[in-house]
């Protein structure tokens, strides 16, 4: 795999063959998702997939359902049948989600190869489509009318994610002790009260903060942060979301608006006058190195992963992820909220309360109020 710098300010991705030339089946493939966190997801997918074909001696003429199944197996789908020479030997086989994001992107390849003349009769297997379920129709514009959907026959079952990995309990008051930087502090305590991805955090920059009542963007009255999708950051953070923003009159407008807390105000105080003040940054992102050769270069998302996997540590609570906070703040505010999808979905900053309700919208069988509805029908009280 190849990344490419582009004049625009973000990077492309494309996969070189061994004798150096770029595989152009993949790379027009790619280009359909150029400029988004999906080409290069996919970028990794396709080119592991390409050199198992390689292995196998397959060309992508005369690649079959059969063999894209056997691929799947290899890669830790649960499918019938042998699956062949082992592959990816010594490493983890793939998660139910990595399992779905490699089916689609085979799907996509292939279909795309199929423009060109290539493989046809395997497009034909895997344009296939289904009936919608409830959740499909709830998610597309006049998802009421929808009378078929695509599918795709490489796709593992579909898991119900429940009970996600949260942190342990107090697991922010245990960190916040063991940190030497009031900029680490800062991402715990935004982490944990503002449910943000770390690509977002790290994506900030300082005209994103409107850290005061009645700011002059006229969209929230609370303090709160603007998350914004750039391309061009140079720690290479980027947010998920692609919510509209724009800069009027010095002043961030749009993108994906998430309120603070006060403790997360404080945190930023401490950290601005502090630290980052006596750093020379030539750039306006938020969250800056504070030591080594790199000091006061923009700080990234890897970066800030790594320290949370130390402190962990050091606090006694084990690996910690950045992503564990945005699971434990999504259930605090769904449980705060007495179940409210809508308002754990504008909390959290996801796209539907679909997801919202598959992974978090679960009940504690040990719950007084369970228990009160149950005692309720068995006629008990």
């Amino acid at each position: 795999m190849q990344s490419v710098d582009r004049s625009v300010g973000w990077k492309s991705f494309t996969i070189v063959e061994a004798d150096g030339r770029v595989h152009e089946g993949a790379d027009r493939f790619l280009a359909l998702h150029d400029g988004s966190g999906t080409q290069r997801t996919y970028a990794y997918c396709l080119v592991d997939h390409l050199r198992w074909c390689v292995r196998e001696g397959l060309a992508p003429g005369r690649v079959t359902l059969r063999d894209l199944e056997r691929y799947m197996g290899a890669v830790g789908a649960k499918i019938p049948g042998p699956l062949g020479v082992p592959w990816r030997v010594g490493k983890r086989p793939y998660g139910d989600s990595a399992l779905s994001t490699a089916a689609a992107c085979l799907k996509g390849f292939y279909l795309e190869q199929a423009k060109s003349g290539v493989n046809r009769a395997l497009a034909e297997e895997l344009d296939r489509s289904r009936l919608p379920t409830r959740a499909d129709r709830r998610r597309r514009l006049l998802g009421h009318v929808t009378g078929r959907v695509a599918a795709n026959p490489l796709a593992p079952q579909r898991v119900r994610r429940r009970h996600p990995k949260m942190l342990p309990e107090g697991a922010k008051e245990k960190l916040l002790p063991v940190l030497t930087y009031a900029r680490d502090r800062l991402v715990v305590q935004w982490l944990a009260d503002g449910g943000l991805r770390i690509g977002e955090l790290c994506g900030l920059h300082l005209a994103d903060l409107h850290l005061r009542s009645d700011a002059a963007c006229g969209e929230c009255r609370s303090p709160h942060v603007h998350v914004c999708r750039r391309h061009d950051n140079p720690n290479d953070a980027l947010a998920k979301g692609r919510v509209p923003w724009s800069v009027e009159d010095g002043t961030v407008i749009g993108g994906l608006i998430k309120r603070v807390s006060p403790a997360m105000v404080h945190a930023y105080f401490d950290y601005i006058v502090g630290e980052r003040r006596t750093v020379a940054a030539g750039h306006e992102l938020l969250l800056v190195q504070l030591a080594g050769p790199g000091i006061g270069q923009a700080w990234a998302p890897a970066a800030a992963r790594g320290m949370l996997r130390r402190a962990g540590r050091r606090a006694g609570l084990g690996r910690v992820r950045p992503h564990m906070f945005r699971h434990s703040f999504a259930t605090a505010v769904l449980e705060a909220s007495g179940g409210n999808l809508v308002v754990a979905r504008e909390a959290g900053g996801w796209a539907s309360t679909a997801m919202v309700d598959e992974i978090y919208a679960h009940v504690d069988l040990h719950d007084l109020a369970f228990d009160a509805a149950l005692r309720t029908v068995w006629g008990q009280r």
